[in-house]
């Protein structure tokens, strides 16, 4: 991890969503930070809470049913969930941006790609006219649009997927942000695109040095990626580490279970190994560990009270919260008879 400070401090974010009069936890106590010219994964199965943490870290979730985000989340020293909303649109978009998952869905049908693209030119950078539209162009040329002169007319449905997705990266791109966060980016397009979008990323994190926040449940593209990855399940992050802890030292069972079930020819014949049980739903969340009705090393302290986090072979950077490594023998044996299981 760089000894540099942090563009992005977040810290016990905890979102909540009002349901009739139940009340759903779905970002639970999440804490991370984003360095510039870093990127940071967080990966998990759908519905885990990791879109839900991007909306919040931008505002963007619709109230009710959202209740005030609690914790902080700190960019250049100012707690962006106590400024006021106009404070936070210029933040919005200029010095944070996001590409969402479905394009077609945050592109509006009606407008032009251009018109949309100079929208922003405006509202952000202050400039109009020829200025914006060249700005615009320019944008897509940054992004590889062939002929942006003559796309800069087309409407969203005039354009492929792979397109669609390059026309979000440059409208995110396009004030220069500090930050990006790029929710599922690849989501539905083929190998082909799907190489050339994360190659874009990657060149223009470089060129502009902007930290990145990978949403993603696609472990080929973390690998790709991914300096720091977080795990999450059910809204809390399990185990946070960095990319070569993640993926060579594993240590939380749910994580285990996460990469067994990826196929392999070598490790299971093409058999696909799943993790036993469902995910539980939000409004009946289990007590103590989360996942411990899934996890083949449950013990009965598993079972209640909060799970704290602790070190991975003494790494300052690798924590996972699974009882297995409080260093008890009731958590050796656990491993000992359970670890050919998972």
């Amino acid at each position: 991890m760089t000894a540099s400070l942090p563009i992005l401090s977040v810290k016990n974010l905890t979102t909540r969503l009002q349901i009739g009069n139940s009340i759903w936890t779905i970002v639970d106590h999440l804490n991370f930070d984003l360095y510039r010219g870093k990127t940071l994964a967080l990966v998990g199965e759908s519905g885990c809470g990791k879109s839900m943490t991007a909306l919040s870290l931008m505002r963007i979730l619709p109230s009710p049913p959202a209740l005030p985000i609690e914790g902080e989340v700190l960019y250049q020293g100012r707690n962006l969930l106590s400024i006021n909303e106009k404070e936070m649109r210029a933040i919005r978009g200029a010095k944070i941006s996001m590409i969402f998952q479905d394009p077609m869905g945050a592109l509006n049908p009606v407008f032009t790609i251009g018109s949309q693209l100079i929208e922003v030119a405006e509202l952000h950078l202050k400039i109009y006219g020829e200025a914006a539209l060249a700005r615009a162009i320019e944008a897509l040329d940054q992004v590889g649009i062939p002929h942006p002169e003559k796309r800069i007319n087309d409407y969203p449905h005039q354009l492929s997927g792979g397109l669609k997705q390059r026309v979000m990266i440059a409208m995110a791109l396009m004030c220069e942000p500090d930050i990006l966060i790029a929710d599922e980016p690849t989501t539905a397009l083929d190998v082909t695109i799907q190489a050339q979008v994360l190659d874009l990323m990657r060149r223009l994190q470089r060129e502009k040095g902007m930290a990145i926040l990978l949403i993603t449940h696609d472990m080929g593209v973390v690998a790709d990626m991914a300096d720091d990855v977080i795990v999450m399940y059910m809204a809390q992050g399990i185990e946070k580490g960095e990319i070569f802890e993640i993926f060579d030292h594993r240590a939380h069972p749910y994580t285990m279970g996460l990469f067994n079930s990826r196929p392999s020819i070598q490790t299971n014949k093409g058999k696909l190994k799943s993790i036993k049980g469902t995910v539980p739903s939000f409004n009946q969340i289990p007590s103590g560990c989360r996942f411990h009705p899934r996890c083949p090393f449950v013990m009965p302290k598993c079972r209640t009270g909060a799970v704290p986090d602790f070190n991975i072979d003494s790494s300052p950077t690798h924590l996972a919260k699974c009882w297995l490594y409080d260093q008890t023998e009731e958590s050796r044996l656990s491993w000992e008879l359970n670890k050919d299981t998972n």
